[in-house]
Protein backbone atom coordinates (compact mmCIF):
# COMPACT_ATOMS: atom_id res chain seq x y z
CA UNK A 1 0.00 0.00 0.00
CA UNK A 2 1.23 3.45 -0.94
CA UNK A 3 -0.15 6.75 0.35
CA UNK A 4 -0.47 10.24 -1.10
CA UNK A 5 -2.76 11.83 1.48
CA UNK A 6 -2.25 13.18 4.97
CA UNK A 7 -0.72 11.05 7.72
CA UNK A 8 -2.40 12.00 11.00
CA UNK A 9 -0.35 11.47 14.17
CA UNK A 10 -2.29 11.81 17.42
CA UNK A 11 -0.13 12.52 20.46
CA UNK A 12 2.28 14.19 18.06
CA UNK A 13 3.69 16.53 20.71
CA UNK A 14 4.55 13.64 23.02
CA UNK A 15 7.66 11.51 23.30
CA UNK A 16 6.96 8.72 20.81
CA UNK A 17 4.64 10.88 18.73
CA UNK A 18 7.31 13.49 18.08
CA UNK A 19 9.71 10.80 16.87
CA UNK A 20 7.06 9.45 14.51
CA UNK A 21 6.31 12.94 13.18
CA UNK A 22 10.03 13.41 12.45
CA UNK A 23 10.30 10.01 10.78
CA UNK A 24 7.25 10.48 8.57
CA UNK A 25 8.45 13.94 7.55
CA UNK A 26 11.85 12.54 6.61
CA UNK A 27 10.08 9.88 4.51
CA UNK A 28 8.33 12.63 2.57
CA UNK A 29 4.84 12.16 4.01
CA UNK A 30 2.30 14.96 4.39
CA UNK A 31 2.08 15.02 8.18
CA UNK A 32 -0.62 16.45 10.42
CA UNK A 33 0.23 16.30 14.12
CA UNK A 34 -2.27 16.60 16.93
CA UNK A 35 -2.16 16.82 20.72
CA UNK A 36 -4.08 18.39 23.59
CA UNK A 37 -1.63 21.26 23.53
CA UNK A 38 1.36 22.17 21.45
CA UNK A 39 4.28 21.94 23.87
CA UNK A 40 6.79 22.18 21.03
CA UNK A 41 5.66 24.86 18.55
CA UNK A 42 9.21 25.46 17.34
CA UNK A 43 9.63 21.71 16.67
CA UNK A 44 6.68 21.68 14.26
CA UNK A 45 7.53 25.05 12.69
CA UNK A 46 11.06 23.86 11.93
CA UNK A 47 9.73 20.77 10.18
CA UNK A 48 6.94 22.65 8.46
CA UNK A 49 4.43 20.17 9.87
CA UNK A 50 0.78 21.11 10.34
CA UNK A 51 -0.38 21.03 13.96
CA UNK A 52 -4.00 20.95 15.14
CA UNK A 53 -4.81 21.17 18.83
CA UNK A 54 -7.40 18.54 19.79
CA UNK A 55 -8.33 16.67 22.95
CA UNK A 56 -9.36 13.01 22.91
CA UNK A 57 -11.61 13.68 25.91
CA UNK A 58 -13.45 16.46 24.03
CA UNK A 59 -15.10 14.81 20.99
CA UNK A 60 -16.10 18.14 19.45
CA UNK A 61 -12.40 18.95 18.83
CA UNK A 62 -11.68 15.78 16.83
CA UNK A 63 -13.53 16.05 13.46
CA UNK A 64 -11.16 18.81 12.30
CA UNK A 65 -8.34 16.26 12.35
CA UNK A 66 -9.91 14.42 9.42
CA UNK A 67 -10.53 17.39 7.16
CA UNK A 68 -8.91 16.96 3.76
CA UNK A 69 -7.52 13.70 2.44
CA UNK A 70 -6.39 11.76 5.51
CA UNK A 71 -5.45 8.25 4.44
CA UNK A 72 -3.35 7.07 7.41
CA UNK A 73 -3.82 7.46 11.15
CA UNK A 74 -1.11 6.70 13.69
CA UNK A 75 -2.78 6.77 17.09
CA UNK A 76 -0.29 7.47 19.87
CA UNK A 77 -2.40 9.88 21.91
CA UNK A 78 -2.46 8.41 25.43
CA UNK A 79 -1.46 8.91 29.04
CA UNK A 80 1.66 6.77 29.42
CA UNK A 81 2.75 6.22 33.00
CA UNK A 82 2.21 3.82 35.88
CA UNK A 83 1.14 6.44 38.40
CA UNK A 84 -2.18 7.68 37.00
CA UNK A 85 -5.25 5.78 38.31
CA UNK A 86 -7.52 3.95 35.87
CA UNK A 87 -10.44 6.34 36.24
CA UNK A 88 -8.22 9.15 34.97
CA UNK A 89 -6.70 7.01 32.22
CA UNK A 90 -10.04 5.77 30.89
CA UNK A 91 -11.29 8.98 29.19
CA UNK A 92 -8.10 9.20 27.09
CA UNK A 93 -6.80 5.64 26.76
CA UNK A 94 -10.17 3.94 26.17
CA UNK A 95 -12.94 6.43 25.33
CA UNK A 96 -10.47 8.46 23.27
CA UNK A 97 -9.67 5.35 21.21
CA UNK A 98 -13.38 4.83 20.61
CA UNK A 99 -13.79 8.40 19.37
CA UNK A 100 -10.78 8.43 17.04
CA UNK A 101 -11.46 4.97 15.55
CA UNK A 102 -15.08 5.90 14.84
CA UNK A 103 -13.99 9.01 12.95
CA UNK A 104 -11.28 7.05 11.10
CA UNK A 105 -13.86 4.48 10.03
CA UNK A 106 -16.22 7.22 8.83
CA UNK A 107 -13.36 8.88 6.94
CA UNK A 108 -12.55 5.55 5.26
CA UNK A 109 -8.83 5.79 6.00
CA UNK A 110 -6.64 3.24 4.26
CA UNK A 111 -4.68 2.32 7.40
CA UNK A 112 -4.96 2.81 11.15
CA UNK A 113 -1.90 2.03 13.29
CA UNK A 114 -2.70 1.80 16.99
CA UNK A 115 0.32 2.01 19.31
CA UNK A 116 -0.37 0.02 22.46
CA UNK A 117 2.06 -1.55 24.97
CA UNK A 118 3.38 -4.93 26.13
CA UNK A 119 1.96 -3.92 29.53
CA UNK A 120 -1.24 -5.61 28.35
CA UNK A 121 0.39 -9.01 29.08
CA UNK A 122 0.93 -8.41 32.79
CA UNK A 123 3.77 -9.93 34.84
CA UNK A 124 6.37 -12.23 33.32
CA UNK A 125 5.60 -15.94 33.77
CA UNK A 126 8.89 -17.45 32.60
CA UNK A 127 8.56 -17.42 28.81
CA UNK A 128 8.79 -14.53 26.33
CA UNK A 129 5.51 -12.76 25.69
CA UNK A 130 3.99 -13.60 22.29
CA UNK A 131 1.18 -11.77 20.54
CA UNK A 132 -1.34 -14.58 21.01
CA UNK A 133 -0.68 -14.89 24.75
CA UNK A 134 -3.53 -14.09 27.11
CA UNK A 135 -3.61 -10.44 28.13
CA UNK A 136 -3.64 -10.20 31.94
CA UNK A 137 -2.59 -6.66 32.83
CA UNK A 138 -1.77 -6.10 36.50
CA UNK A 139 -1.80 -2.31 36.72
CA UNK A 140 -4.05 0.58 35.74
CA UNK A 141 -1.95 1.57 32.73
CA UNK A 142 -1.87 -1.98 31.34
CA UNK A 143 -5.62 -2.38 31.83
CA UNK A 144 -6.30 0.89 30.02
CA UNK A 145 -4.14 -0.18 27.07
CA UNK A 146 -5.83 -3.60 26.90
CA UNK A 147 -9.26 -1.98 26.96
CA UNK A 148 -8.14 0.45 24.24
CA UNK A 149 -6.99 -2.51 22.15
CA UNK A 150 -10.39 -4.13 22.62
CA UNK A 151 -12.01 -1.05 21.10
CA UNK A 152 -9.71 -1.36 18.07
CA UNK A 153 -10.46 -5.08 17.68
CA UNK A 154 -14.18 -4.28 17.65
CA UNK A 155 -13.65 -1.57 15.02
CA UNK A 156 -11.75 -4.11 12.91
CA UNK A 157 -14.97 -6.16 12.77
CA UNK A 158 -16.69 -3.04 11.41
CA UNK A 159 -14.11 -2.73 8.64
CA UNK A 160 -11.37 -0.52 10.10
CA UNK A 161 -8.06 -1.54 8.43
CA UNK A 162 -6.10 -1.45 11.68
CA UNK A 163 -2.85 -2.89 12.99
CA UNK A 164 -1.75 -2.88 16.65
CA UNK A 165 1.86 -2.29 17.65
CA UNK A 166 3.00 -3.29 21.16
CA UNK A 167 6.32 -1.70 22.16
CA UNK A 168 8.04 -2.81 25.36
CA UNK A 169 9.99 -0.29 27.49
CA UNK A 170 10.57 2.61 25.08
CA UNK A 171 13.57 4.89 25.63
CA UNK A 172 15.22 7.71 23.73
CA UNK A 173 15.61 11.46 23.52
CA UNK A 174 12.73 13.46 25.02
CA UNK A 175 11.51 10.50 27.12
CA UNK A 176 9.78 11.72 30.28
CA UNK A 177 7.22 8.97 30.89
CA UNK A 178 7.27 5.21 31.34
CA UNK A 179 9.99 2.80 32.42
CA UNK A 180 12.35 3.87 29.61
CA UNK A 181 13.01 7.28 31.15
CA UNK A 182 15.52 5.65 33.53
CA UNK A 183 17.81 5.01 30.52
CA UNK A 184 17.03 8.14 28.50
CA UNK A 185 18.38 11.00 30.60
CA UNK A 186 20.22 11.73 33.86
CA UNK A 187 18.36 9.91 36.62
CA UNK A 188 18.18 10.13 40.39
CA UNK A 189 17.90 6.34 40.75
CA UNK A 190 20.62 5.44 43.26
CA UNK A 191 19.99 1.75 43.95
CA UNK A 192 19.69 -1.44 41.93
CA UNK A 193 16.43 -3.36 42.42
CA UNK A 194 17.01 -6.83 43.85
CA UNK A 195 20.04 -8.77 42.62
CA UNK A 196 20.15 -6.75 39.38
CA UNK A 197 20.29 -9.85 37.16
CA UNK A 198 16.77 -9.45 35.81
CA UNK A 199 16.91 -9.26 31.99
CA UNK A 200 14.90 -6.62 30.16
CA UNK A 201 13.44 -6.08 26.70
CA UNK A 202 13.76 -2.49 25.48
CA UNK A 203 13.19 -0.53 22.30
CA UNK A 204 14.42 2.82 20.98
CA UNK A 205 11.71 5.36 20.09
CA UNK A 206 13.04 5.77 16.55
CA UNK A 207 12.50 2.06 15.95
CA UNK A 208 8.91 2.28 17.17
CA UNK A 209 8.37 5.08 14.66
CA UNK A 210 9.99 3.12 11.83
CA UNK A 211 8.00 -0.03 12.64
CA UNK A 212 4.71 1.90 12.70
CA UNK A 213 5.44 3.44 9.29
CA UNK A 214 6.65 0.12 7.85
CA UNK A 215 3.57 -1.80 9.00
CA UNK A 216 1.28 0.82 7.48
CA UNK A 217 2.44 -0.34 4.03
CA UNK A 218 1.86 -4.06 4.65
CA UNK A 219 -1.59 -5.27 3.64
CA UNK A 220 -1.23 -8.62 5.40
CA UNK A 221 -0.67 -6.96 8.79
CA UNK A 222 -4.26 -5.67 8.94
CA UNK A 223 -6.08 -7.18 11.89
CA UNK A 224 -2.84 -8.25 13.58
CA UNK A 225 -0.87 -7.23 16.68
CA UNK A 226 2.94 -7.03 16.74
CA UNK A 227 5.42 -6.84 19.61
CA UNK A 228 8.51 -4.72 19.10
CA UNK A 229 11.74 -5.04 21.10
CA UNK A 230 15.46 -5.48 20.56
CA UNK A 231 17.14 -8.74 21.49
CA UNK A 232 20.21 -7.91 23.59
CA UNK A 233 18.27 -8.18 26.90
CA UNK A 234 20.58 -6.26 29.27
CA UNK A 235 20.24 -6.95 32.97
CA UNK A 236 18.79 -4.12 35.00
CA UNK A 237 22.17 -3.60 36.68
CA UNK A 238 23.90 -3.36 33.30
CA UNK A 239 21.28 -0.94 31.98
CA UNK A 240 21.30 1.39 35.01
CA UNK A 241 25.10 1.35 35.25
CA UNK A 242 25.53 2.12 31.57
CA UNK A 243 22.96 4.94 31.69
CA UNK A 244 24.74 6.50 34.68
CA UNK A 245 28.06 6.25 32.86
CA UNK A 246 26.92 7.89 29.63
CA UNK A 247 24.83 10.62 31.30
CA UNK A 248 27.48 11.46 33.87
CA UNK A 249 25.57 10.59 37.03
CA UNK A 250 26.64 8.49 39.99
CA UNK A 251 26.60 4.78 39.21
CA UNK A 252 24.24 2.81 41.43
CA UNK A 253 26.13 0.17 43.41
CA UNK A 254 23.79 -0.54 46.32
CA UNK A 255 21.43 -3.49 45.87
CA UNK A 256 18.14 -3.10 47.73
CA UNK A 257 15.42 -5.75 48.17
CA UNK A 258 12.37 -5.22 45.98
CA UNK A 259 9.97 -5.01 48.98
CA UNK A 260 12.04 -2.19 50.48
CA UNK A 261 12.16 -0.34 47.16
CA UNK A 262 8.40 -0.75 46.80
CA UNK A 263 7.94 1.00 50.12
CA UNK A 264 10.28 3.80 49.05
CA UNK A 265 8.58 4.07 45.65
CA UNK A 266 5.18 4.24 47.30
CA UNK A 267 6.21 7.16 49.50
CA UNK A 268 8.05 8.84 46.62
CA UNK A 269 4.93 8.51 44.49
CA UNK A 270 2.84 10.21 47.14
CA UNK A 271 5.25 13.11 47.39
CA UNK A 272 5.54 13.40 43.60
CA UNK A 273 1.75 13.30 43.31
CA UNK A 274 1.40 16.25 45.68
CA UNK A 275 3.90 18.10 43.50
CA UNK A 276 2.12 17.15 40.29
CA UNK A 277 5.06 15.11 39.01
CA UNK A 278 5.77 11.52 37.99
CA UNK A 279 8.59 9.89 40.03
CA UNK A 280 11.63 8.37 38.32
CA UNK A 281 10.86 4.96 39.84
CA UNK A 282 7.12 4.29 39.84
CA UNK A 283 5.52 1.87 42.28
CA UNK A 284 3.62 -0.22 39.71
CA UNK A 285 6.57 -0.20 37.29
CA UNK A 286 8.83 -1.55 40.05
CA UNK A 287 6.60 -4.58 40.44
CA UNK A 288 7.82 -5.79 37.04
CA UNK A 289 11.48 -5.71 38.09
CA UNK A 290 11.66 -8.70 40.42
CA UNK A 291 11.92 -11.04 37.42
CA UNK A 292 12.93 -11.06 33.75
CA UNK A 293 10.79 -9.26 31.18
CA UNK A 294 11.38 -10.69 27.71
CA UNK A 295 9.27 -10.07 24.61
CA UNK A 296 9.07 -12.33 21.56
CA UNK A 297 9.38 -10.47 18.23
CA UNK A 298 9.44 -13.26 15.65
CA UNK A 299 6.12 -12.15 14.19
CA UNK A 300 7.46 -8.67 13.40
CA UNK A 301 10.75 -10.12 12.13
CA UNK A 302 8.79 -12.22 9.64
CA UNK A 303 7.47 -9.04 7.98
CA UNK A 304 11.03 -8.10 6.97
CA UNK A 305 11.31 -5.15 9.33
CA UNK A 306 14.80 -4.51 10.79
CA UNK A 307 15.79 -2.29 13.70
CA UNK A 308 17.97 0.79 13.41
CA UNK A 309 19.14 0.33 17.01
CA UNK A 310 19.36 -3.44 17.61
CA UNK A 311 22.03 -3.22 20.34
CA UNK A 312 21.02 -1.61 23.64
CA UNK A 313 24.53 -0.71 24.83
CA UNK A 314 25.57 0.89 21.53
CA UNK A 315 22.26 2.75 21.39
CA UNK A 316 22.61 4.15 24.92
CA UNK A 317 26.16 5.34 24.20
CA UNK A 318 24.96 7.10 21.05
CA UNK A 319 22.11 8.65 23.05
CA UNK A 320 24.58 9.90 25.65
CA UNK A 321 26.76 11.48 22.97
CA UNK A 322 23.73 13.29 21.54
CA UNK A 323 22.72 14.46 25.01
CA UNK A 324 26.15 15.91 25.73
CA UNK A 325 26.25 17.60 22.32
Amino acid sequence: MEFSGIALVTGGAGFMGSHLVEYLFEKGARVRASSRRNRSPEFFRKLGVEFIEADLTRPETLPALFEGEVDRVFHLGAICNFSTPYQKLYPTNVQGVSQITRLALEAKVKRFIHVSSTSVYGYYTGKPFAEDDQRLPRDSYGRSKRDGENVVFERMKEGLPATILRPCAVYGARCNDGAGKAFSRPSSIAAIPGNGRQRLSNIRAEDVAAAAEFLSHCDDTIGQAYNIAEKTYPTIEEALTLAAEVFGTRKPTLHLPIPLLLAVAYLSGKVSGWRGKIPDLEYDALKYLDRDYIVETGKLDATGFTLMYPDFAASIRQLGESFRA
